[in-house]
């Protein structure tokens, strides 16, 4: 989406969002880019409040906000820390934690944290199919048992155990897009189911020499690398190098700036690196439209449904 607008740096952004009045015409403009309607009923005819701040449904005769019904819900946060916070996580090539964003922004850090979920909750991933020469693999997120007090270890929990981590599957479309999926669990039903979901006929796939991939030769063209022997490419440009670039970028960001991510919230980390990677090499600002774009579609995700109990 491309918006004129011309910003290349956080100071030309926020230059250009001075106030909270340009925000406003900024999101009203994208949100009912279709034309205007009501977030409650769906009517064509509302009609805005002198102070601009407000709107009332011609029909339904119920008010509402330019954030009703989306991810900002009826935040009395303003749009313009809004609009920096989604800059920064969307831009940020690792992510940004909530302690950081809260001194970014100007907020504490529980809206920090209660931002950047309700933000990652509009990167949820594309439906379309992946294409051409596809890389699976899969990783595994949670602490290092080396790294725990001795008394804390867990026997058994390295390589592929789900005992301490969890697991998430990935696929690229070389020169395209990724999807990464967290799992309870790991094994050919998942892998395969994944791989319908995502994967077109007569697409190449590309993995290692899990046991968990040997079935895929009956749908797919299937290229293996043997790592279990130190193979890691072989001629014909059969190789996971593209799949692991991601993991590698994934685990950056959760070593070096998130340092843990719940099992409950898990999925959301995976979206937003998944976002990032999909709409790169994108302009500062068209990847800002994009995000606010995908706000004005998103559900609010309320404080109680990001804190209760994961079962």
């Amino acid at each position: 989406m491309k918006t004129g607008m011309g910003f290349k740096s956080l100071t030309e952004f926020v230059d250009h969002f001075k106030d909270e009045a340009t925000c406003r015409e900024h999101f009203a403009k994208i949100r009912f880019r279709d034309g205007e309607y009501c977030p409650h009923c769906g009517h064509s005819e509302i009609y805005r409040f002198k102070s601009g701040a407000r709107y009332r449904c011609a029909k339904c005769k119920v008010d509402f906000t330019i954030k009703t019904g989306t991810v900002f819900g009826e935040s009395k946060l303003p749009l313009r820390k809004w609009f920096i916070a989604i800059y920064l996580l969307s831009t940020s090539s690792k992510g940004i934690s909530s302690v950081q964003l809260a001194k970014q922004v100007g907020v504490s850090q529980k809206t920090a944290w209660f931002l950047n979920h309700r933000i990652r909750a509009a990167m949820k991933q594309n439906n379309g199919q992946l294409f051409g020469s596809v890389e699976m693999d899969e990783t595994y997120i949670g602490g290092q048992e080396k790294n725990k007090h001795r008394s804390k270890r867990t026997s058994g929990t390295q390589g592929r155990s789900v005992k301490t981590k969890v697991p998430v599957i990935g696929l690229v479309e070389r020169g395209g897009e990724v999807r990464a999926e967290a799992s309870d669990r790991v094994g050919m039903r998942q892998v395969e189911k994944l791989i319908v979901q995502h994967v077109a006929m007569g697409s190449k796939l590309h993995t290692d020499d899990w046991g968990a991939y040997s079935h895929i030769g009956r749908l797919f063209l299937h290229e293996i690398v043997n790592h279990s022997t130190g193979q890691y490419a072989r001629p014909g440009g059969v190789h996971t190098n593209t799949i692991e670039s991601f993991w590698a970028l994934f685990k950056r960001g959760f070593q070096g700036v998130y340092h843990s991510m719940s099992r409950k919230h898990l999925q959301r980390y995976v979206n937003e690196y998944a976002y990032r990677w999909n709409i790169r090499p994108g302009d500062l600002q068209d990847v800002f439209s994009d995000m606010v774009n995908r706000v004005s579609q998103s559900n609010q995700l309320s404080y109680n449904r990001l804190t209760e109990k994961f079962a």
